[in-house]
């Protein structure tokens, strides 16, 4: 199988994981914090680095079997796992201050562009 049909079908199962958790956290819990998404994002980068870390010390698995679970599964599942994984990175590489800026621009910057949308669509559409 190739990188890029593993990445494909990794990206179906997780992405369907991830609805599947959402709605169950939404039916458990209900709809006055994001339970869901914010338990896909814990669980994510809680087996981000756990297969990371496998991959590195003990497991000897192809490229394609990587580009599966963590660009596919991981990346479907959600894309804070990877995120997470760059700032780790960067933090264990002693970048700390290229993490911080990292996170904080990708976060403030997103909800930034986020906000822009919302209202650029507003405007152009009232």
């Amino acid at each position: 199988m190739n990188s890029i049909l593993a990445v494909a079908v990794g990206g179906a199962i997780g992405s369907v994981a991830r609805y599947l958790f959402n709605n169950e956290a939404t039916r458990q819990f209900g709809t006055n914090f994001p339970w869901g998404i914010f338990g896909v994002n814990i669980i994510g980068s809680f087996l981000i680095g756990l297969l990371a870390a496998l991959f590195a010390v003990r497991l000897n698995v192809s490229q394609e079997v990587r580009s599966f679970l963590v660009t596919g599964v991981l990346g479907g599942f959600t894309t804070f796992s990877s995120f997470a994984l760059d700032i780790g990175n960067m933090i264990e590489r002693k970048q700390v201050a290229m993490a911080f800026a990292y996170a904080i621009g990708s976060v403030g910057i997103g909800v930034l562009a986020l906000l822009f949308a919302l209202w650029l669509v507003r405007v152009v559409y009232a």
